[in-house]
């Protein structure tokens, strides 16, 4: 066994690819047990809401309270990442963190203690991407960046939280008859395993030059640190980021907020149905998590960015004008006829997830300069949250329960319309792109 924090022997060099495999591998892994243990209260919903009586702007709050605080830690944390340059540390610290967090979400008698349980997990949660993206930033050749920071943030994330969270865990609680309390119980279980496995695995990465360190260092001070926010705001291709990012983060929130328990209450899909639709979207987030990444790397950011919201478009329209009572004459195994034909609308509307890599890390690292990285990607990753998780699902949540429980799905096609409108005016950073161009961009 090799001591703690030493790389394995042969050809496991920190700048060899098979390092970086290893590397995005756990970084992927890592984040999609931190998605599983935050999908898990979305997916549970329909069997806490009638136990604690929850109302939909509730459910709303819920939901922003866990993205309130996560943005919160992604900003400070990611900050501390750059000041300290013990990422690693940092990262395990995290996981652990969140993974104690999921007990106490099992334990919620009320909707007051749930809500600060959610609270604690988003802000034990929060840090772990911008550190992981820093950490592809640094270790990862540049060519492949893009493709190794789509499979970090959202291939683990999307088979893991977005696919297996629905499926195992409604499984638990319906097949196996256990309560929604065990189910989040198991989901604090592979967080223990993801921080071992990081801590025998990875290396530190290398510390920033030294006369960029001390540029980083002058940047924290409080005097500097809002000027270099105000600063990075005015580059184009970071206010655009993070204002569709605002809205695409809204739009995913919302979505995995309200449409289990609007699948069960509002469609009438038995629970099962529920889960393996919503796991659909977890199989095709995986793959686009490595397709769009992979295919903007050569056609650009910004053809992807523009295309793939107005194609996300189908999913909540699919589940406006499709009647369940249509499809009631077949299904295959377990699902109902309705789950069977929404399938492949959600597989193909959920495209746009692969986008998220894009805005929230992609083109900010390709805009500014590397001893930056893991602050603006926290900056970012931030105003998301802040905007977007926190602001739209109370928003959706009240619009649910002054107009009906499918206002949600309207709020989905606005968020995504103005999120391909607005990435119009994005600049091209992807260098394959670029140089096929005669062209280059160079980071601020």
């Amino acid at each position: 066994m090799q001591p703690a924090g030493m790389l394995p022997q042969g050809n496991w060099t920190k700048n060899s690819s098979k390092y970086q495999f290893l590397l995005v591998f756990l970084l992927s892994l890592n984040f999609g047990i931190v998605f599983f243990d935050r999908q898990a209260l979305n997916v549970l919903m329909p069997f806490v809401q009638p136990e604690l009586g929850l109302s939909g702007a509730q459910i709303g709050l819920l939901a922003a309270g866990l993205s309130f605080s996560w943005a919160i830690a992604a900003f400070f944390v990611g900050r501390l990442s750059d000041t300290l340059g013990k990422r690693k540390v940092l990262l395990i610290i995290a996981t652990i963190a969140f993974s104690l967090c999921s007990f106490l979400s099992g334990l919620a008698p009320s909707f007051l203690f749930l809500f600060g349980a959610r609270l604690l997990m988003g802000a034990a949660e929060g840090g772990v991407m911008p550190i992981s993206h820093a950490m592809v930033a640094s270790e990862v050749n540049p060519e492949r960046r893009g493709l190794a920071q789509g499979v970090a943030q959202n291939l683990g994330s999307n088979l893991l939280g977005s696919f297996a969270a629905p499926v195992v865990l409604v499984w638990f609680v319906v097949e196996m008859q256990f309560s929604w309390r065990e189910a989040f119980y198991l989901a604090a279980l592979p967080g223990l395993l993801s921080a071992a496995l990081i801590w025998f695995l990875l290396e530190e990465p290398r510390p920033v030059a030294r006369d960029e360190q001390s540029s980083a260092d002058a940047s924290q001070a409080p005097s500097n640190y809002f000027a270099q926010v105000v600063s990075a705001m005015k580059v184009r291709n970071m206010w655009i980021s993070v204002v569709v990012g605002v809205l695409m983060v809204a739009h995913f929130v919302i979505t995995w907020a309200f449409m289990p328990i609007f699948l069960v209450q509002g469609k009438g899909l038995d629970g099962t149905s529920m889960s393996y639709l919503m796991g659909s979207l977890g199989i095709a987030a995986a793959i686009y998590s490595m397709a769009v990444s992979g295919l903007s790397d050569r056609i650009g950011r910004k053809p992807v960015m523009v295309f793939l919201p107005f194609l996300s478009l189908i999913g909540p329209l699919g589940v406006l004008l499709l009647d369940p009572a249509n499809f009631e004459s077949f299904a295959i195994g377990n699902m109902s006829g309705y789950a069977v034909v929404l399938v492949p609308i959600f597989f193909l509307g959920w495209m746009v997830n692969g986008t998220f890599p894009i805005f929230m890390a992609t083109i900010p690292s390709e805009t500014f300069k590397p001893v930056h990285h893991a602050t603006v990607l926290g900056l970012a990753m931030g105003f998301c949250e802040v905007l977007g998780g926190v602001a739209g699902p109370p928003i959706a949540g009240l619009l649910n329960d002054r107009f009906g429980m499918e206002s949600f799905l309207y709020a989905l096609m606005v968020l995504a319309a103005i999120s391909g409108i607005v990435s119009m005016g994005l600049h091209e950073t992807a260098p394959a792109a670029l140089r096929r161009r005669g062209k280059t961009y160079e980071p601020v």
